[in-house]
């Protein structure tokens, strides 16, 4: 049986409450509502050390998202938060400049791939 993936909301709460605090600021409330139920499907995998990115959704790495795709800029009192959404639903989470946001390394032998947006 596949484990599902942990929620942001408990590997990262403070991304998350950030995340729904600004999405209701910018009038997401929708999203805001989305926000709280994502799920750490992978991280970014570019290696930079600005990058704490997070894989959210099943887009395919390298392939346009198409018609429905939506880019929601956040306005966060540092760094970037901006959000990639595919008919209402957070693909992923672009997160730049916030180091207290990267995920937790897996345990050893643990380590999957890391998708991109």
């Amino acid at each position: 049986m596949e484990q599902e993936a942990p929620l942001v909301r408990e590997v990262l709460p403070a991304l998350t409450a950030e995340l729904v605090r600004l999405l209701e600021e910018e009038g997401e409330r929708d999203l805001a509502i989305c926000a709280h139920d994502l799920r750490v499907v992978g991280a970014c995998g570019c290696a930079d050390d600005f990058c704490q990115s997070i894989v959210t959704g099943t887009h395919v790495q390298g392939t346009p998202y198409g018609p429905g795709f939506r880019n929601v800029p956040l306005l966060p009192d540092r760094g970037m938060l901006i959000l990639d959404v595919l008919h209402g639903r957070i693909e992923y989470v672009e997160v730049l400049d916030r180091p207290e946001y990267r995920l937790p390394s897996p345990p050893d032998g643990a380590e999957g791939e890391n998708p991109g947006p």
